[in-house]
């Protein structure tokens, strides 16, 4: 049943005008909320690019990847090469050259060096997220950042363009994945995608946490990257920090928690 109402011929002719005048206070369109402007309120969300470190692929990001969907914000999960920090920049920076509107780059583990590089060519990169990322300064390897932990239980396969190294599957929960199920945990290792040693021999070039504000999650029981050489980077980095009790794998074991802080750093940018 459609109700109609009558509406004063002089009102209806000062709303006309109104909404001419751009200023119409329609019920859903805030002239300002909170001391904030009409166009902070109605701003797009920044589309979110997921980056995942080595062991791992874009799967890993799934459970992350549904939240921020349904709270609205357009996400990518890239497929991360994992053949050197060099490569893997270049690779990244051509897929974030696509995506038009502000970016929050997000990055795993050795995601997080990838990031810190990538977007140092990017403008619409508004803040960056680590978790359990390595953030390494201008010269520095992931290979003598991950020296501040312990030595991991890797298995090398010569390939056409080097070697590459894997986490034996034995041990891949304890060192990976420790606060996930054994089922889950298995089929981790068994699909984890081997990294490239240049990975961890290529020299970072840029720091983009210098000009890009920064978001760390650290994991306080990381057997891959320690919580202490997680803590120097972020804190040498200036990142806004949150530390969780949880594994490497925490976006596996804590999405909220992964998504609340993404959330946080997008927040930020409008």
């Amino acid at each position: 049943m459609r109700i109609r109402v009558r509406v004063p011929r002089r009102v209806a002719l000062a709303v006309s005008a109104l909404t001419l005048l751009g200023v119409t206070t329609a019920p859903g369109v805030a002239m300002a909320t909170d001391g904030g402007s009409s166009s902070a309120s109605t701003s797009p969300k920044p589309t979110i690019v997921l980056v995942h470190g080595a062991w791992a692929d874009s799967s890993s990001w799934s459970s992350v990847l549904e939240r921020l969907r349904e709270d609205g914000y357009p996400v990518r999960a890239i497929a991360n090469p994992l053949q050197g920090l060099t490569s893997d920049t270049a690779y990244v920076s051509s897929y974030l050259s696509t995506i038009k509107g502000p970016v929050v780059l997000v990055g795993h583990s050795y995601g997080g060096a990838v990031i810190t590089n990538s977007a140092a060519s990017d403008p619409d990169v508004k803040a960056l997220v680590y978790i359990a990322g390595f953030i390494p300064a201008k010269g520095e390897t992931v290979g003598g950042l991950a020296q501040m932990s312990p030595d991991l239980p890797l298995v090398p396969t010569v390939v056409p363009d080097g070697t590459e190294v894997s986490i034996d599957p034995d041990h891949f929960r304890e060192v990976f994945a420790g606060d996930v199920d054994k089922t889950t945990a298995a089929d981790l290792a068994a699909v984890q995608r081997p990294a490239n040693i240049k990975a961890v021999m290529d020299a970072s070039a840029q720091e983009a946490f210098r000009t890009i504000p920064s978001w760390d999650l650290i994991t306080r029981q990381d057997h891959t990257i320690t919580p202490d050489a997680q803590r120097f980077m972020a804190e040498r980095a200036g990142a806004h920090t949150e530390e969780v009790d949880a594994s490497h794998a925490v976006m596996i074991s804590r999405p909220g928690t992964v998504t609340h802080i993404i959330e946080e750093a997008a927040r930020s940018t409008r």
